[in-house]
């Protein structure tokens, strides 16, 4: 089945032809690091790592370039340096790898490129300098500026109008602009703060200059798929396709603008204030990451979603299900490593999860070295049921939720297994007690004694 995406850029669902098959190129905006990621940046990078994923199979993993920046240069970096006392390096060093420690638990695998902004000034400000000579963009007090009204098609990938837009969007009301609309390109830096030298003084780039300077750099100027939240259309991805058409003499940006769906949690807007935002690395002490990302795939990536504790607890009990089926099929070899005809169908249809969950639903209640083969690689694709099962069911290796670690929970079985030894069925009934109240559950058998989690 070919493959069909919903393109943002033309408002429906076409069939993707990459301008590659051998080099297929996919862009997504990556973070902001200054603080952990919430479960709403989460949702991007478990979609399109399933997208990765089944590019991959498509096309050959050796085909696919997946480059997702690290935005390292940002105003909220500077206040919060400024507010912890703590260095700009030191603080986008940590939270990047907190992010990508976070985004590991949750089974994405990571993008073959991560181009950092400040590594890239110099493209930054060569892209400028195009745009100034070209005369979509000027010079003022310091600033440079995309001029809007150099660029007729602005405002084509949002469908806004120019009311809309000027509405809508959180303008900077400046005396140096030439229009309301125009955005930041480059901007004065104090002393106190990131700057490099360029054409037009100290200063530091703009937001929507790095995605479009790194994005050129490392997939060129046209490439195939540039993903994102639903929140970054507009001005984010907007300004991204204007300054890097005009850079390019109208060469075209990108083919496929792909684009993920709100993420309310507990019926409502995060917000600390409502004690509902939530931070992976908060969720990850008290839920195993492949139950939040099964929760983020539930629903339809472009569709709203409501993420709520007790959706991960039921994702959990899913997974559960999911394990003991697998465990099932224990002692049978697969016999192929090819995913399921209607979960790949499933997937190519703009990424259907819900579907393909059904399916490998369908697939678990049969038996087989096929059947075997089939959910363990459709599985893979929707980055579920990598472990084995008995580590599933243990859960953590330590005790890092306040309960019995590993090594306690095998010494008191080990107590369990002596006391029915010398028939003291009451110390046993005790430790089986204990153990069954810290969530442990145990089951005999005939090879003995193994435990999981509940």
């Amino acid at each position: 089945m070919t493959m069909h995406l919903f393109n943002t850029l033309n408002r429906r669902k076409e069939a993707f032809v990459p301008i590659d098959p051998k080099r297929v190129r996919m862009y997504v905006c990556g973070p902001t690091v200054y603080d952990f990621a919430h479960i709403g940046n989460a949702r991007p990078v478990v979609a399109f790592d399933v997208l990765y994923r089944l590019l991959r199979k498509t096309y050959g993993d050796s085909h696919v370039v997946y480059a997702r920046n690290i935005t390292d240069v940002d105003d909220k970096i500077i206040a919060r340096a400024a507010s912890s006392g703590e260095s700009i390096g030191d603080l986008t060093r940590r939270t990047e790898q907190a992010f990508l420690d976070d985004m590991g638990a949750l089974g994405a695998l990571e993008p073959d490129l991560q181009p950092r902004a400040t590594e890239h000034i110099d493209t930054m400000i060569s892209m400028i300098a195009d745009l100034i000579e070209a005369n979509h963009a000027y010079e003022a007090e310091g600033h440079v500026l995309f001029s809007v009204q150099s660029y007729d098609d602005y405002g084509h990938l949002s469908g806004r109008n120019r009311d809309e837009m000027i509405a809508g969007a959180r303008v900077e009301v400046a005396p140096y602009k030439r229009d309301p609309a125009d955005f930041v390109l480059w901007k004065p830096s104090q002393d106190d703060q990131p700057g490099w030298d360029s054409p037009w003084g100290q200063g530091r780039p703009g937001w929507h200059i790095e995605c479009s300077a790194m994005s050129e750099k490392h997939l060129g100027q046209t490439f195939d798929i540039h993903g994102g939240g639903q929140d970054l259309i507009f001005p984010h991805h907007e300004n991204e396709v204007a300054q890097s058409t005009c850079a390019h003499g109208g060469t075209k940006f990108v083919n496929y603008w792909l684009h993920n769906g709100y993420l309310m949690a507990e019926g409502e807007k995060m917000s600390k204030s409502l004690g509902n935002f939530y931070t992976v690395h908060d969720l990850l002490d008290e839920f195993p990451g492949e139950a939040i990302r099964l929760a983020l795939l539930k629903t339809h990536y472009r569709k709203p979603l409501d993420f709520t504790k007790e959706g991960l607890t039921e994702a959990k009990a899913e997974l559960d299900k999911m394990y003991r089926a697998l465990d099932a099929l224990k002692d049978i070899e697969p016999s192929t490593d090819q995913p399921s005809a209607d979960v790949l169908d499933a997937l190519n249809d703009d990424l259907n999860t819900p579907l393909a969950l059904t399916h490998i639903h369908e697939l678990m209640r049969g038996h087989g070295p096929v059947v075997k083969g089939q959910l363990l690689a459709s599985a893979q694709i929707l980055g579920i049921l990598q472990q084995n099962p008995k580590d599933w069911f243990k859960g953590k290796s330590t005790a890092t939720q306040g309960g019995l670690s590993d090594a306690e929970i095998d010494a008191l079985i080990d107590q369990r297994r002596q006391a029915r030894a010398d028939k003291d069925f009451a110390a046993s009934d005790r430790i089986r007690d204990e153990l069954l109240d810290q969530g442990i559950i145990l089951e005999d058998g005939t090879s003995g004694t193994t435990w999981r989690r509940s």
